[in-house]
């Protein structure tokens, strides 16, 4: 585990704290300033990673429970206004909701926000290129989009090529329609054949502090500066570890839990899921959470 304030180097598309870069640093919160209450997070300062183009918090919105409805619109407007810089979704997301209340709540395409989504989950054959290129033409029209900032292959269809899958998404690369392409809940190995196709810019596995078995795959995305977006952050119990350090700093267990994350490599990117404005705020909060000594967490 790694102390979140060493330096950095170049190579990694990271932006470093204000700290770093030689300028009043961000206001960490620790047990001594009272936990969450003492500060709402803020954009300005925040630990960031420039992802598929754009300069985001590390910490992101999954949006797996987002249905149509006017309170979810105004949810993400409020998200985006609360510092959300990069939003997940998917095309199979409560039934294509999730995407058409994203595209009408952002208008469609804000070149400050990245919304993220994916294609190719489902029964064997969804990684057909033509099936993959309905739901890409689909995610357009829901996200009122020219342009998808970043699009991953959901899964790796048992019956489709790999590549066949990613160069059905490399056409919409090739014409503009997708900007940066990643993947979904996959092995080093498929990483590098992905490569081989099409740019890899975010690999999305699942990963929290209960279920880490895709260390070496984050090791691996560490190395060649590509994102790790972990989905489902938050599931699974934290253990004794989690629970003391949420003791000892006041926070809840769920900041810990992100903050461990953050601090797991400076590549990794979590996307907790919420319908709260409340909940997404201290999900923000945990960039600025100081865990000290992290070695006993996962003890």
């Amino acid at each position: 585990m790694r102390p979140r304030h060493r330096l950095l180097p170049l190579r990694f598309a990271i932006t470093a704290s204000r700290n770093e870069l030689g300028r009043p640093g961000p206001r960490r919160m620790s047990a001594q300033r009272g936990g969450l209450q003492d500060a709402g997070p803020r954009l300005d300062g925040m630990t960031t990673f420039r992802l598929a183009g754009v300069e985001v918090p590390r910490i992101g919105l999954g949006t797996n429970r987002l249905t149509s409805a006017p309170a979810n619109v105004s949810f993400i407007r409020e998200a985006v206004a609360a510092g959300v810089r990069h939003i997940d979704t998917a095309h199979l997301y409560t039934g294509g909701d999730s995407e058409r209340v994203i595209g009408e709540a952002l208008g469609g395409a804000r070149e400050e926000v990245l919304v993220a989504t994916k294609g190719g989950y489902g029964d064997a054959g969804c990684g057909r290129p033509e099936v993959l290129a309905a739901q890409i033409e689909q995610s357009l029209r829901s996200l009122r989009a020219e342009a998808i900032g970043l699009y991953y292959l959901h899964r790796v269809d048992p019956q489709t090529p790999l590549e066949e899958s990613l160069g059905a998404i490399k056409a919409y690369v090739d014409r503009g329609a997708i900007r940066h392409v990643g993947v979904s809940e996959v092995s080093v190995e498929q990483i590098e054949r992905a490569r081989r196709i099409v740019a890899i810019a975010a690999v999305q596995n699942r990963y929290s502090v209960a279920d880490r078995g895709h260390d070496s795959v984050i090791d691996f995305c560490e190395r060649e500066q590509i994102a790790f977006v972990p989905y489902f952050p938050l599931r699974g119990g934290g253990g004794p570890g989690v629970a003391a350090a949420a003791r000892r700093l006041g926070v809840t267990e769920h900041a810990v839990r992100l903050a461990w994350l953050l601090e797991r490599s400076p590549v990794v990117l979590p996307i907790p899921g919420t319908l709260s404005v409340e909940h997404l705020r201290e999900n923000l909060a945990a960039l600025e959470l100081d865990l000290g000594d992290v070695n006993g967490i996962t003890a």
